[in-house]
């Protein structure tokens, strides 16, 4: 997917901006998701504070969203490295916060992390700014139950990677003002994606729906209906799918589904049941693609 977002090297407020993203974006987490959302924004022309638990990991989380934006800017030229990178602040912070128009959590999918880092997001970001978290599968209301602001909170839900992801879900919870959820999807368009809303539902459309598939694929290949490659195959072949739900969930990562998974099962039932072959799968690290080996090899690409 070619890289044509709007750009300006001007700071102009929310109001102003119109279909614009917001002027000052805080990101909660430096990670893979994290990285590639701060990544997007930084090329729509936010400025974008990420903030992460130590020195260590925020200095890892500049270095990821440094070389992304540089392999933007070989793709398009008219990007500038230079001033893209001067808008673009890691640390540990959370301070930072403070005039941010947004800020997304990008914490691993554990409930309880969520919280705990949404709790400390809003104690440091201004009234008017809105809180969304990045979740997969947890629910929308369930978080905004704790919330300072429930009215100013939803999910903005990224998909990996995120530079070359059309797709935003955004989940409008209950207490969720329609305004913000207006406001969210103009800023999703403004990063050059297409934002889908849902409401507030266990893994709402794209988890639950990628999810049920990927399970099955599994459990195919426990049984031994057919190879990995195979499987994949007849998704992409016989359903033109971009990508098969086995090498999917290795770009994803196994203990991602997983987590996901049983958190669906918790909610939705029987029918999400991680199987063993997962289960066992993460249990010796075979978690994908980040880890060089899941249901594929991806050593040569780490």
């Amino acid at each position: 997917m070619s890289e044509q977002h709007p750009r300006s090297s001007s700071e102009p407020t929310e109001t102003t901006r119109s279909d614009h993203t917001p002027a000052t974006v805080g990101v909660l987490g430096g990670g893979r998701m994290g990285a590639g959302i701060a990544h997007a924004f930084l090329i729509a022309g936010s400025r974008v504070t990420v903030v992460e638990r130590d020195g260590e990991s925020a200095d890892a989380a500049l270095q990821r969203i440094r070389e992304s934006i540089r392999r933007s800017v070989e793709r398009d030229s008219a990007l500038d490295e230079a001033e893209i990178g001067s808008r673009l602040t890691t640390g540990t912070d959370i301070s930072s916060f403070a005039d941010s128009d947004l800020v997304i959590e990008a914490v691993p999918e554990d409930r309880a992390l969520k919280d705990d880092a949404l709790a400390r997001a809003e104690t440091a970001m201004p009234d008017h700014a809105t809180l969304a978290s990045n979740t997969s599968s947890i629910s929308i209301d369930d978080l905004a139950a704790t919330r300072l602001r429930p009215e100013r909170f939803l999910g903005l839900h990224f998909f990996n990677p995120v530079p070359a992801s059309a797709l935003v879900e955004i989940v409008h919870g209950t207490a969720t003002d329609a305004v913000v959820t207006e406001t969210a999807g103009r800023w999703v368009r403004a990063l050059g994606k297409t934002p889908i809303v849902v409401s507030d539902s266990p893994g709402f459309a794209s988890s639950r729906l990628g999810v049920m598939l990927g399970l099955e694929a599994i459990r195919m290949l426990e049984e031994g209906v057919a190879s990995a490659a195979d499987i994949d195959a007849a998704m992409t072949l016989g359903y033109r799918h971009p990508m098969g739900p086995l090498r999917t969930t290795d770009v994803v990562g196994l203990d991602v589904r997983l987590g996901i998974a049983e958190e669906l099962e918790r909610t939705l039932g029987e029918r999400f049941a991680p199987p063993d072959l997962l289960r066992r799968m993460v249990a010796e690290g075979k978690l994908g693609r980040k880890s060089g080996e899941g249901f594929y090899s991806w050593n040569e690409e780490r």
